[in-house]
């Protein structure tokens, strides 16, 4: 049975980039060894990473202001790292509530400095982006989570406020066209549109750092790993050859103006098709939907479950919406071919049909 994957991360990745990183594993590039097995300070995996910093910086379309850094860790990592190198002791920084991980992230920076959370979506269970908001004069950065993968909203316009914008990226980085300089320090965990999971792009403004008195350990120092070209410790090497090969296949399919074009279509059909039929719902305001994760809901809860049966049934997978929340959520990253979201949307409206 074929499968059609709408996992929210660790997600789907495109054929080639499977192909290509499945015989690495066995030959990399007719080394005679596994791409596991190459040391990080050789030639070879040199080579490697700086394809995929060029890569970043082509896509995103900066200059030598900006420093690409690929760390350990995940996204949830950048919540502590953020404020240890941004916020001093005693400073102000303000986040944006507007969901789980901005949530989680303003909590781990006022364990470093004071938080100003000055926007708060918790009143409507986070369906909406909050877009007028006031940020302290001595806030040092706002923060915002661009795409809110579980609740399923997208910034589409971003807030201008004069100060150092921070965002985490993580379910959205590299689906659209965007002006990056807008950010002085972005940041997302690979594996949603860029690559396999253990590996987390970090990019950077140098201006914003070394400006603060904490004492920070080596390993969390940005300026550190600057200064050491992402290899102060030994990388997690294969996750960054997939995200670089990942990167590759991005730029040889349109890079980000046709990703975006695909994102759009893609996200078109399927809330066109959710909003014909009166047995789904979906609660987010529709000037933020997310075009990566789309979430709803049954309109009788008791259709939920056989729903969900239905997917697993015809090879859905991935559908099952966050465990919090509930629900339905299709998640249509880069690699996502809009085939396989016209084959959901015909389930969608077969089971209307049937349950209507």
């Amino acid at each position: 049975m074929k499968l059609y994957n709408f996992n929210s991360g660790p997600s789907i990745l495109p054929q080639s980039v499977l192909e290509e990183a499945s015989g690495a594993i066995l030959n990399f590039n007719d080394t005679g060894l596994s791409i596991l097995e190459i040391g990080h300070r050789t030639t070879w995996f040199q080579d490697v990473l700086q394809e995929a910093i060029s890569s970043v910086k082509q896509l995103m379309q900066l200059n030598d202001t900006y420093e690409i850094l690929f760390l350990h860790g995940g996204a949830t990592t950048q919540f502590m790292q953020v404020p240890m190198n941004l916020l001093g002791d005693g400073e102000t920084a303000a986040y944006c509530d507007n969901g789980i991980w901005g949530n989680k992230a303003a909590k781990e920076a006022a364990l470093f400095g004071n938080v100003q959370v000055v926007t708060n979506s918790s009143d409507k269970q986070h369906t909406y982006i909050q877009k007028q908001f006031t940020v302290p004069a001595d806030a040092k950065y706002l923060h915002i989570t661009t795409n809110n993968t579980v609740e399923g909203t997208q910034w589409h316009q971003y807030p201008e406020t004069g100060i150092p914008l921070v965002a985490d990226m993580s379910s959205d980085i590299f689906s659209r066209q965007t002006d990056f300089t807008k950010f002085s320090l972005m940041y997302a965990g690979a594996q949603k549109n860029m690559g396999a999971a253990g590996v987390n792009l970090v990019v950077v403004k140098k201006e914003v750092l070394g400006k603060i008195q904490r004492k920070i350990p080596t390993i969390m120092n940005y300026q550190k790993h600057i200064e050491a070209g992402s290899l102060m410790n030994t990388p997690p090497v294969f996750a960054v050859y997939v995200s670089m090969l990942t990167l590759r296949w991005i730029l040889a399919n349109g890079g980000l103006t046709e990703m975006g074009k695909r994102s759009v279509e893609k996200a078109e059909l399927l809330y066109n098709t959710l909003d014909s039929l009166p047995v789904f719902k979906a609660t987010v305001a529709k000037e933020d939907r997310s075009q990566m994760n789309a979430v709803f809901f049954l309109t009788n809860p008791s259709l939920e479950a056989p729903f969900l049966d239905l997917c697993k049934k015809e090879g859905m997978i991935g559908v099952k919406g966050y465990r919090t929340i509930g629900g339905v959520r299709v998640s249509m990253y880069n690699a996502l071919p809009l085939e396989s979201v016209r084959i959901f949307c015909d389930l969608m409206k077969d089971f209307a049909f049937r349950n209507g």
